[in-house]
């Protein structure tokens, strides 16, 4: 019995891959909040003016704060899922938009005290307090690219998100290396995999997660 994370870019394929592991290892997929969000549409498509007055960043932040909070100790629980994005990849998001200056001291001071309230609360929990394996999914910015565009949800589309892109991918590998600790890490090349439309690939990259969890 198994709790996975997979983590990386947006758009660089998680769900494809936590469904894949979840259908061949008979678990269930804890998927992120994304299409019944009502603030993301908001944060992407806010002008620099909306995103000072309105406060979009923050309250988004709090948004997958909750419901990752929510869904990790539920997976915890079952003992046997994959979550696609976690509670432990919340916080690289923050910082990048306090770094943007999109979320301000104050802001992030209150984001990082809830944030520590509800890692002490997943610490003392009496079933499971770490996932097994974080599958994080790696590829260039061009492909990064290549893909949220095959996604095709109109506010990722704006060319003026590129730079946001961008900075988001600049750091993320400092994040994996620098700051996640819950467990051991799988690292998947995502320039030269697609588990969607090559079987051999999906292969691959479930008989590495199986390596690694030593089933």
């Amino acid at each position: 019995m198994t709790v996975i994370v997979v983590s990386g870019m947006i758009g660089i394929g998680k769900t494809s891959v936590s469904e894949l592991l979840a259908d061949s290892l008979g678990t269930k997929v804890y998927y992120e909040s994304v299409d019944d969000n009502p603030i993301l549409p908001l944060f992407y498509t806010a002008s620099d003016k909306e995103i000072q007055e309105k406060r979009y960043p923050f309250l988004l932040q709090l948004y997958f704060l909750r419901t990752r909070f929510q869904a990790i100790k539920e997976a915890y629980k079952e003992d046997n899922t994959v979550l696609d994005r976690s509670i432990y990849e919340d916080w690289y998001f923050a910082k990048v938009n306090h770094d943007l200056g999109r979320i301000s001291y104050l802001e992030m001071q209150i984001y990082e005290g809830l944030l520590d309230e509800m890692m002490k609360e997943i610490d003392g929990l009496p079933y499971k307090k770490a996932p097994d394996l974080n599958v994080y999914l790696k590829a260039s910015f061009d492909t990064v690219l290549h893909r949220i565009g095959l996604r095709g949800r109109d506010f990722e589309q704006d060319e003026s998100l590129v730079d946001y892109y961008r900075t988001l991918w600049e750091g993320y590998d400092e994040w994996l290396h620098k700051h996640y600790k819950a467990s051991d890490v799988l690292i998947v090349d995502m320039d030269s995999t697609d588990v969607v439309n090559n079987p051999a690939d999906a292969d691959k990259v479930v008989k590495q997660v199986k390596s690694k969890l030593g089933i």
